[in-house]
């Protein structure tokens, strides 16, 4: 029989062991941060009929999702989590209460050529808040606070929040005569922290069609922050002239005048005018977060307010806001930044069981008694000489080995070694429990992300 060389696709993460419980330990903080703030847990198919995935169709997602057919059906894998969730709400909606507060973790497909911490099989988390008819402005407020929650408690202390409103942007181009022109200005202004400003400009003038002068208007709008001005007071020049734009300058200091009850420090968010958001579909606030010490990674955490999220399935108003962390994505560049922290251990097991007689009734007793308490165990029956036993455990990064052998038997005690000081000690099976127990109590708390390693 031919030997088939194995291999894993291109663009498809798979990890070892010890990196998958860091990635693990993420996805278990974000469920329960998420949590935290009232959002059902929600899973949709990996699987959809392709009119239904492509009801808006063209552009690059019909070229990158990934379609086929069996027999007479006509099948796609999800390319993102906000499709399936909008298609969720118009069949359900009958069945749910809004406003409707979803989060959900699952793994998307997109067919783009693979390369350097771009995936074609990732997972993200989301979440949305979705109101029937309307959906208050302090939702929009709310956000923040979720996203500073979650990625304090993964670990990270160094991450801006970026802030801005789709109708501050697209009121500014009405008033100045470009309204016409505000998508392609907006996903042309988009790309200001990655070409700068003179290039910016440059696109402005020979690509969109904007006069030189009017080209600057909008630079020196959304750069004023850059100069030490508050954006609300740049902003604030051009009030009253365009209902739109005071609309979004009067949701863009609602949002902003809540952040600190919502628990965000104010070294943790800024607004940000150069944010625009190129999807077409958000139409009030908008978010980016970033990483001040990598601004080559870019955003780590987008999203923002739309006003129609389920438009092709019902003839229903389902305004919403939400968020979307490419998980895959912000793990490689984590990982690769060497921001996984070493003091978690990312140890299948609290305990390894060594049965060192005949009889595995004590261990198997032991080992009972020990997950009845919520500890990790493991058993090693395997006949293997004691040394090539305790290399498993060190491979492992076990931080307790017991042993039960006739002596420990006898007296009805175990003895436990705690494999970093190498400590031993003989106590009673409860005793070891209780130990095990204080000792690993802070572990469990430890984030999966801490700050970069020192090489």
């Amino acid at each position: 029989m031919e030997i088939i060389r194995p291999r894993t696709l291109s663009g498809f993460m798979e990890l070892l062991p010890e990196k998958q419980v860091y990635f693990e330990k993420m996805t278990a903080t974000l469920r329960e941060i998420y949590g935290l703030y009232g959002f059902f847990p929600l899973d949709t198919p990996q699987i959809e009929a392709s009119e239904i995935l492509l009801a808006k169709g063209g552009g690059e997602t019909e070229k990158q999702i990934y379609r086929f057919t069996k027999g007479d059906t006509d099948l796609s894998l999800r390319f993102d989590l906000t499709v399936p969730l909008a298609k969720y709400v118009a069949l359900h909606y009958g069945q749910l209460t809004f406003p409707f507060r979803r989060f959900q973790i699952g793994k998307v497909y997109r067919g783009e050529r693979a390369q350097r911490g771009r995936f074609r099989e990732f997972y993200q988390a989301d979440i949305d808040i979705i109101g029937d008819g309307s959906l208050d402005i302090i939702n929009e407020a709310e956000i923040p606070g979720i996203i500073y929650k979650t990625f304090s408690a993964l670990g990270l202390k160094r991450f801006i929040i970026r802030i801005n409103n789709r109708k501050v942007l697209n009121g500014f181009f009405r008033l100045i005569g470009v309204g016409d022109r505000a998508g392609d200005v907006m996903r042309t202004i988009d790309k200001l922290d990655k070409i700068g400003a003179d290039k910016v400009r440059t696109l402005l003038i020979e690509e969109t069609g904007l006069s030189a002068d009017t080209a600057e208007k909008i630079l020196d709008l959304i750069s004023c922050r850059d100069r030490g001005e508050d954006p609300l007071e740049a902003l604030g020049r051009y009030q009253g002239q365009d209902p739109t734009l005071d609309e979004g300058i009067s949701e863009l200091t609602v949002v902003t005048r809540y952040l600190e009850q919502f628990g965000v420090p104010q070294d943790h968010f800024m607004i940000d005018l150069t944010i625009a958001r190129g999807l077409d579909y958000y139409t009030g606030t908008v978010y980016e977060t970033t990483l001040p010490d990598h601004p080559e990674i870019g955003s780590i955490c987008s999203g923002g307010r739309y006003d129609d999220l389920a438009g092709y399935y019902t003839d229903r108003r389902l305004p919403g806001v939400g968020i979307s962390i490419g998980l895959t994505r912000l793990f490689f560049v984590l990982e690769d930044q060497n921001y996984l922290n070493p003091a978690l251990t990312p140890s299948p097991a609290d305990v390894l069981i060594l049965p060192m007689t005949e009889d595995l009734g004590p261990a198997i007793a032991f080992a009972t008694e020990l997950r009845n308490a919520g500890i990790r165990a493991q058993l090693h029956c395997e006949k293997k000489k004691f040394k090539q036993k305790m290399a498993y455990a060190d491979r492992l990064g076990v931080p307790y080995v017991a042993f039960l052998g006739e002596d420990e038997i006898r007296s009805g005690r175990v003895t436990v070694k705690n494999m970093a000081t190498g400590e031993q000690i003989q106590v009673s099976p409860a005793m070891a429990v209780a130990g095990i127990q204080e000792k690993i109590k802070e572990t469990r708390l430890v984030p999966p992300i801490g700050e970069p390693a020192k090489h």
